[in-house]
């Protein structure tokens, strides 16, 4: 026996009109994980890319001081059968584009990236904070 749903009409599309405009886009399907990890000196933002060459990112920081990553894989197989004179391909096309806003604290000459086992890993160093520990006398009036 199945459950039986009773469903509202005017509740999906109120959301629907909401998040399926041009304020809000529509999220990409296709988008990788991305993970961020913070610790004493910097930022390490790690976004999975399996299969990806170093040569298919792109990484930058745009004229409003955001970082930009971008990722687009294309990957073609070609099987040809000489006997039945077929040709076969398969194309395979992701692209990823997105744009981060960076902490005030995060030196934006010193960020680096590498393509290691599927994985974009982007460091961004943190500014060093300076302590100062002055000592001052308050007048007490």
């Amino acid at each position: 026996m199945l459950p039986v749903m009773f469903k509202n009409s005017w509740f999906p599309t109120v959301f629907d009109d909401f998040l399926n405009s041009d304020f809000m886009p529509r999220a990409n399907s296709t988008a990788p994980a991305v993970n961020v990890k913070e610790d004493e000196k910097a930022y390490t933002m790690e976004v999975a890319a399996p299969g990806i060459k170093k040569e298919y990112c792109r990484v930058s920081i745009n004229d409003e001081g955001n970082l930009c990553i971008a990722i687009e894989n294309k990957m073609e197989h070609k099987e040809e059968n000489k006997k039945q004179h077929y040709l076969r391909r398969e194309f395979s096309y992701s692209n990823y584009e997105q744009n981060y806003t960076l902490p005030d604290d995060v030196v934006k000459d010193q960020i680096s990236a590498k393509v290691d086992g599927g994985i974009l890993t982007v460091v961004l160093p943190k500014t060093e904070k300076e302590e100062k520990n002055t000592a001052k006398a308050i007048e007490v009036s």
